[in-house]
């Protein structure tokens, strides 16, 4: 996973990090880099000072090894943040509010998976139950591949 952000961070530069780590800032920014790796972009649109779902979702989902992992092999991952608080640039807010309306997101977290032509495979709107084990069997689903199904629990 490291190797990856540091590739990233080198053909982007480090100003494309203002998200969380292992996340771009920059939806433009990643369209290129999907041209290239034929990779799709996930897109995490967050409130993540103000939205519970969206920390919650962080939390529970975004930040575990399981999910880091699938998507280190699998995605380009893009985080536009709505805070309310965290002081962000002119040109970043509207570059984020022009992406938001262009996927016409009304609500958060939502999350876009956006294949590599540009084309949108899939949505997600609100928080989603399951963990990393949910979300990468909808991406998955959305990519067309036939997800592994989740460990059995043991007796």
């Amino acid at each position: 996973m490291r190797n990856f952000l540091v590739c990233v961070a080198a053909f982007f530069g480090f100003a494309a990090f203002a998200a969380s780590p292992g996340w771009l800032a920059s939806f433009e920014q990643a369209q290129k880099f999907a041209e290239k790796s034929k990779r799709p972009i996930l897109i995490n649109f967050t409130g993540s000072d103000w939205c519970g779902w969206c920390k919650r979702m962080h939390r529970e989902t975004l930040s575990t090894k399981e999910f880091i992992h699938f998507a280190s092999s699998n995605l380009l991952l893009v985080e536009l943040d709505f805070p309310n608080s965290i002081p962000q640039s002119a040109e970043l807010k509207r570059a984020n509010a022009a992406v938001k309306d262009q996927f016409r997101v009304t609500g958060f977290p939502t999350y876009v998976l956006v294949g590599a032509d540009g084309k949108e495979l899939g949505r997600q709107v609100g928080y989603l139950k399951g963990g990393a084990p949910a979300m990468t069997a909808m991406i998955e689903k959305w990519m067309g591949r036939t997800a592994k199904a989740p460990p059995a629990a043991a007796p």
